[in-house]
């Protein structure tokens, strides 16, 4: 899909997979999120509900067929004063299928440790603050966080 294809307000799902004590992690070739270990993400297609969309998009990223526990939180943000970029993050249970990261998008797929997540250089701000911070209820709103620079969010929050 074109970048300009979306609009201005883009919805986006990413999947908070974990097994045996492991997060799910992916390496994106592209964007922002090049050679950073994140969450497998991508955003939601036309005829599509947000939980469909993370099931599709954890499968074809990581090759994992998972079910969805759940609501973890939200990311929203304002690009360049211009563009609403929203994600929604679930938690997700591995079902079946083998971990084989699709290549044309992603260096590598792998389950890592918390600890070696947190420890990693290469962890995004958001991978390592749900990671940090224990679920609460309601979910709260988190401020003054910067992903970096070069994303140009001229506004970024994360709701957990």
């Amino acid at each position: 899909m074109k970048k300009n294809s979306r609009g201005n307000v883009w919805l986006g799902v990413a999947g908070y997979v974990v097994a045996d004590g492991k997060i799910l992690v992916v390496k994106k070739r592209y964007s922002g999120l090049k050679g950073k270990w994140s969450l497998p993400a991508g955003f939601v297609d036309e005829g599509e509900t947000v939980d469909e969309a993370v099931v599709r998009e954890v499968k074809e990223e990581t090759g994992l067929e998972c079910k969805v526990n759940g609501l973890v939180g939200i990311r929203t943000g304002v690009i360049n004063d211009v563009i609403s970029d929203n994600m929604v993050i679930f938690s997700l249970k591995p079902l079946r299928g083998e971990l084989k990261p699709e290549t044309t998008e992603l260096y590598d797929a792998v389950f890592l440790s918390p600890t070696e997540i947190l420890e990693d250089k290469d962890s995004t701000a958001l991978l390592k603050i749900f990671i940090q911070e224990q679920h609460t209820y309601p979910l709260q709103i988190r401020e003054g966080i910067n992903p970096g620079d070069h994303f140009g969010y001229t506004n970024y929050k994360i709701i957990k």
